[in-house]
């Protein structure tokens, strides 16, 4: 069977050749493994025409973000004009946390879900390494009924991976796509991504996936194979770069284990690496953040989101103003910089809470940090426990204390609605009672000014670390 996936392209990021998407390059390894023909096509960073017009292909299978998702049903749109006979699967992050939020009986989740059936035979959520043979015995099944949903997002189904299927799975194939296009760097060393480890148990109300167990449960990788990749891409490529896309590497048990590990990599390579990732700040030890910076971290990436108690209990963080701070605190001591991840925009956000956040960075002093405006996705207790209101297309979510959120409904195959942005181009799809759309996006834009213009940050210049920074929670 020939097969082709496609990677569709994020025109709402200023670079898109900064890390590949892994998880098709992962079901491209899994169905070369099967003895299949497998291509990729990667649309990043290139005009869909500029591809069209491949030889024969029985089956495209196409992963979406919920940006990605308008340029992949143009993509969809055009193959069924151009590839009549072909068959057409959808997976990845887009589909699978509608249909977490649709299995909970969110309506409007339904209806998108049911959108996706009129431009896609087969659609797969969850995990899509074994998930897309059943896909493909669909397809060829002239009695299957059509759309076929195919759900791996259950842990109860054989197609939800295991920690030893992960260990066990073939490495991303990487060989398939121009790997030397993409481009970025931590302290000058050119750097690949990998995943060590899949989920993140924590709750936060904003966040993509908590309702799905695909992204919510974790499961880790063994040290072993997570030091096999380590080296394969050092010997194979040449990198000495590594960014962990690990939701938060400190969720892992064996974390002090892997990193001494890394360490010991590195001795026998005769290499010095760099590495960067995202950790969970009430979570963060001394001797951790000693044994990251011998591992090579030199900066990590955490989402304090505000410096507003209140904020903080409303989004369900589970960390608290002290804890974010002494955070901060144990990561400068160990010669670790810090990037904040700062959101606003959460229920009964106000002027008082956005200035909350503002002199927190101010006191902190963070080495670098963004701060955006939440976008509701499916899959999250923001999108799916809000109720309509009496204006059409408006929701409401409101959070334990009564505190309001205020939300647009939106046409996922035609906005492109992303959770992090440009700075300076920013567009608000929530309110609440005490700011509109348009205060939060002034108020953000006024917090990044005065932070950076206090603190003496830049705004970003290099379009790679720009782009990668403002395209992550773009489930």
């Amino acid at each position: 069977m020939r097969i082709c996936l496609i990677i569709p392209p994020s025109g709402f990021l200023l670079d898109e050749r900064v890390f590949p998407s892994l998880g098709v390059l992962k079901v491209a390894a899994a169905l070369e493994a099967a003895g299949h023909h497998v291509q990729v096509e990667d649309c990043s960073g290139r005009p869909i025409d500029e591809w069209i017009g491949l030889p024969d292909i029985d089956v495209f299978g196409i992963t979406a973000t919920m940006p990605q998702m308008p340029a992949a049903a143009e993509i969809a749109r055009q193959l069924r004009d151009l590839y009549p006979h072909a068959r057409l699967i959808l997976g990845g992050p887009h589909p699978t946390l509608l249909n977490a939020s649709a299995k909970r009986g969110v309506t409007r989740a339904k209806a998108a879900l049911g959108q996706l059936g009129h431009l896609f035979d087969v659609i797969v959520c969850g995990d899509g390494e074994r998930a897309i043979f059943p896909a493909l015995f669909a397809l060829d099944d002239p009695d299957a009924d059509l759309p076929a949903i195919i759900d791996a997002d259950d842990p109860a189904s054989s197609l939800f991976l295991s920690k030893d299927d992960l260990t066990d799975a073939p490495l991303p194939a990487r060989h398939l796509i121009d790997l030397a296009s993409y481009h970025y760097q931590i302290d000058g060393h050119r750097t690949a991504s990998l995943i060590a480890q899949l989920g993140c148990p924590f709750g936060c109300n904003f966040c993509g996936g908590r309702r799905s167990p695909f992204l919510r449960r974790v499961r880790l990788r063994s040290i072993g194979s997570v030091i096999a990749e380590l080296r394969h891409l050092h010997n194979t490529y040449g990198y000495t770069g590594f960014m962990f896309l690990d939701d938060e590497l400190n969720v892992n048990t064996q974390f002090l284990a892997l990193l001494d590990q890394i360490i010991a990599l590195q001795h026998d390579l005769g290499a010095e690496f760099r590495l960067r990732g995202l950790v969970k700040s009430e979570l963060v030890t001394a001797p951790m953040a000693e044994r990251m910076y011998r591992a090579g971290f030199r900066q990590l990436l955490i989402g304090f989101e505000s410096g507003d108690p209140r904020m903080l209990v409303n989004m369900n963080k589970h960390a608290t103003v002290e804890d974010n701070t002494r955070c901060v605190e144990t990561l400068r001591s160990a010669g670790i910089k810090v990037k904040a991840l700062m959101s606003l925009g959460h229920p009964g956000e106000s002027a008082t809470s956005v200035a909350a956040t503002r002199d927190w960075l101010l006191r902190v002093r963070p080495d670098d940090f963004d701060v955006t405006i939440i976008t509701v996705y499916p899959g999250t207790p923001y999108y799916d426990d809000a109720v309509a209101t009496e204006v059409p297309s408006v929701y409401r979510y409101r959070a334990a204390n009564g505190d309001d959120l205020f939300m647009y409904a939106t046409d996922h195959l035609r906005d492109v609605n992303f959770y992090k942005g440009v700075p300076g181009n920013y567009k608000s799809y929530v309110w609440t009672e005490a700011l509109s759309d348009d205060d939060l996006v002034a108020y953000r834009d006024d917090v990044e000014r005065d932070v950076r213009t206090a603190l003496a940050i830049p705004y970003p210049t290099a379009p790679a670390a720009l782009s990668y920074e403002h395209s992550m929670g773009c489930r």
